[in-house]
């Protein structure tokens, strides 16, 4: 795997070292919370802008509390857009490639078949403005692949594509990380790497957990040669060794600061 592959979310203090000491990307996360964007944006973007220096390759991942772009009430998706075009905006703001926004199924408030139409009608609307950045959808509790599938194919955008969460897919589906690569493997375009037990989303590191990561990430470099990887964990220095010693990370060298 190529290092300019590799991004790491920066929920880990060491993030922006350890990117800058191996030549990897960063992936912002400050802005998962939403009001980093209004009253506290000041202060999040001085520490983002401190981070983000010396690093070239920029993924932003959106906010996503109380977002729901698969909302039936239609004020519910006004809000969802809002945040999005922020995230979007601040995104363009530091050079970041990739958005990463949370689809918002919840099965406790919706049936499935509302979640894929209201996905649907969302980003069709959405995307009739052309962001200027590719957007990746990630799953958090859909249980089947073929939820996000049916929404690409039906919206069929080249600037929307997806994320494999696949800590979220080990804790919260019943279907195994590799049979939501090979489904999803037409519209992968960015994956989140974590580990866990299966019992909840600890975003432990690579080796962990339950997930046989090795083997999963060797079979996405083959199947969505084009993807980018955030490690999105909460001791980055440890992950990329992990990929290291395992050969998978090619051509690593610490950079002296």
């Amino acid at each position: 795997m190529n290092p300019n592959q590799i991004y790491l979310s920066t929920i880990a203090p060491d993030a922006a070292d350890t990117a800058k000491g191996f030549g990897l990307g960063l992936e912002i996360a400050e802005y998962c919370t939403a009001w980093n964007m209004d009253e506290k944006f000041a202060e999040t973007h001085g520490i983002v802008e401190q981070e983000i220096d010396g690093v070239s390759r920029r993924l932003l991942h959106a906010p996503f509390s109380e977002l729901f772009p698969c909302a039936v009430d239609p004020k519910a998706r006004d809000l969802a857009r809002f945040r999005y075009r922020q995230a979007i905006s601040l995104a363009k703001r530091y050079g970041a490639e990739k958005v990463i926004i949370h689809g918002g199924y919840n099965p406790r408030l919706y049936f499935s078949c509302w979640y894929t139409e209201q996905s649907i009608v969302f980003w069709k609307d959405f995307l009739k403005e052309d962001p200027g950045v590719d957007i990746v959808l990630e799953n958090v509790l859909e249980g089947q692949p073929e939820m996000l599938g049916d929404i690409m194919q039906a919206v069929d955008h080249p600037r929307l594509r997806l994320c494999l969460d696949v800590g979220h897919v080990n804790a919260y589906s019943p279907v195994p990380a590799e049979e939501w690569l090979k489904k999803c493997a037409p519209w992968l375009s960015h994956f989140h790497i974590h580990n866990n037990d299966g019992s909840y989303d600890s975003h432990s590191l690579p080796g962990e957990g339950t997930i046989s990561l090795e083997s999963l990430l060797r079979t996405a470099e083959s199947a969505c040669p084009g993807a980018t990887f955030t490690l999105e964990v909460r001791q980055a220095a440890p992950a990329v060794l992990w990929l290291q010693e395992r050969g998978i990370l090619e051509d690593w060298v610490w950079k002296q600061n």
